[in-house]
C-alpha cells in the first residue's frame, strides 16, 4: 500500500520504474526483477540506471551476459571515491534523470552508497522509494553500509524482506507494518535460476580442483584488508590450510590495491585467481568444502547451496544464515580462524535448510505487490488502497 496516490499510473499507462544498482551484488538482486518486469511489458516500463560505483568494462561484458539482462539504460560513470565524494556524485547524477524520466517509483536494492543516494535524490523529488532487502541490521555503526541500511529504511514506502529478523528490527524503528512485505531473497532467485546451467561449467576442473577438497575465500571489508598486520596474519592461516588443501581465492580490485599497498607486492600462498563471473563462482561455490568470507551474500548463497561458510568478521546482518543454515560468525581473530577451520574439518559439518520463502519466487512477490499499489482504480484511488 502507498499514500503517494498521485503517482499511481492509470490503467492504461505503464508504471515506470527506475531500478537503480551501483555495485556488482546489486544486479545480482535487480536481474530478477528486471525478468518480471520483462514478463509484464504492457503494465512496466523499466528504466534500469548503473550508478558506475563499481565498475569493470572486462567484468561487465560477462556478468550481464550470465545474469541474462540487458545492458543498463543509463550508466552515469560515478566511478570510486571516499563514501562522501561517491555518494554526493549520485546524488547529483540521478536527480536530473528523475526529472527528466518522472518515474512512478525508485527500486533500490541492498547497501551501498548508489542505494542512499538514489533513495534521497526520489524522496526529495517526491517519488516513493522501494527498497529490496530491508531490514538487516548488523548492530555496528561503524559499517557505512549499516548507514545506508538505516537510511534507506527510514523513508522508503516499500520495505521488501527476506527473512523475519529484518521486519522485526524494522518495527522496532518504528516503520509502519503496512510498509513492510516478507516477500524471501532474490539473491536466491537469481541462484536457483542459473544453478543449472552454472553446474554445467567446467570450472573447477579448469583450475584444477577436485569437488569437495578445496576452499573458497573473498576478502574485501576494511577490517580484514586495510591493515598490513591483519592482512599478514590472516594470510599465514590461509597458506597454512592451502598446505592441505587449494584455497582458492578470486581476489577483488579493493583487495588486490590493499595487498599491494600493505604487503608490499608480497603474494599470499594461495591458489590465486582474477575476479570470475558470476556462473563461475556460482560452480566454485557449489563444489567447495568450505567457504571463507566476509561478504553478505555470499552468506546467503553459502546457505542456499548447502555448503559450510566461516565469516570472517564479529556480526551479520543475515543472522538467518547461521541460525537455520550453514553459516558460523568465527571473527577476524587469526587463531579463533585457525581452530574453526579445524574444527569444521574434523567434525561432521553442520545440515542447514533453506529458509522461508527462499524459493525462487521472491521477484514475482514483489513485481504483485508494485503493480498492485501503483495501478490506480477508476475512482483515482489506488488498488493497494483501503
Amino acid at each position: 500500500m502507498t499514500s503517494n496516490a498521485s503517482r499511481a499510473a492509470s490503467p492504461d499507462e505503464r508504471i515506470r520504474v527506475l531500478a537503480v544498482a551501483g555495485a556488482r551484488p546489486n544486479f545480482m538482486k535487480i536481474a530478477p526483477l528486471m525478468h518480471e518486469f520483462a514478463r509484464r511489458p504492457d503494465r512496466f516500463e523499466p528504466i534500469l540506471v548503473h550508478t558506475g560505483q563499481h565498475y569493470d568494462q572486462k567484468m561487465s561484458d560477462s556478468f550481464f551476459r550470465d545474469l541474462g539482462i540487458p545492458e543498463p539504460d543509463v550508466n552515469l560513470g560515478v566511478g570510486s571515491g571516499s563514501h562522501g565524494h561517491q555518494t554526493a556524485q549520485v546524488l547529483m547524477k540521478i536527480e536530473d534523470l528523475l526529472i527528466e524520466r518522472k518515474p512512478h517509483v525508485v527500486l533500490v536494492v541492498g547497501d551501498v552508497n548508489s542505494t542512499v543516494a538514489a533513495t534521497l535524490a526520489a524522496i526529495k523529488l517526491d517519488i516513493p522509494v522501494a527498497h529490496v532487502e530491508s531490514g538487516l541490521r548488523s548492530g555496528d555503526r561503524k559499517m557505512p553500509e549499516e548507514l545506508n541500511r538505516i537510511l534507506t529504511d527510514s523513508v522508503s514506502e516499500w520495505l521488501f524482506t527476506t527473512e523475519a529478523s529484518a521486519e522485526e528490527n524494522l518495527l522496532r524503528e518504528g516503520i509502519p507494518i503496512e510498509k513492510i512485505h516478507f516477500v524471501g531473497n532474490v539473491m536466491i532467485d537469481t541462484l536457483l535460476s542459473h544453478k543449472e546451467k552454472a553446474d554445467k561449467l567446467d570450472t573447477v576442473e579448469r583450475l584444477g580442483l577436485t569437488p569437495k577438497r578445496y576452499a573458497v575465500l573473498t576478502l574485501h571489508r576494511p577490517s580484514n584488508v586495510d591493515s598490513a598486520d591483519q592482512l599478514r596474519r590472516l594470510f599465514e592461516v590461509l597458506g597454512r590450510l592451502n598446505q592441505d588443501i587449494p584455497v582458492v581465492f578470486p581476489i577483488h580490485p579493493r583487495t588486490a590495491k590493499a595487498v599491494e599497498e600493505n604487503l608490499g607486492g608480497m603474494k599470499p600462498d594461495l591458489h590465486m585467481t582474477d575476479p570470475l563471473g558470476y556462473l563461475d563462482f556460482l560452480r566454485l561455490l557449489t563444489d567447495a568444502q568450505m567457504v571463507l568470507t566476509d561478504s553478505g551474500g555470499i552468506q546467503e548463497e553459502t546457505t542456499a547451496l548447502g555448503v559450510p561458510c566461516l565469516t570472517l568478521r564479529e556480526n551479520t546482518e543475515r543472522p538467518i544464515t547461521v541460525t537455520e543454515g550453514t553459516n558460523e560468525i568465527v571473527g577476524t581473530d587469526p587463531q579463533a580462524i585457525e581452530e574453526a577451520i579445524e574444527r569444521l574439518r574434523s567434525e561432521p559439518p553442520r545440515e542447514g535448510r533453506r529458509p522461508e520463502l527462499w524459493d525462487g519466487d521472491a521477484a514475482v512477490r514483489i513485481v504483485d505487490i508494485l503493480e498492485r499499489d501503483l495501478t490506480a482504480r477508476p475512482d483515482g484511488k489506488n488498488l493497494g488502497s483501503a
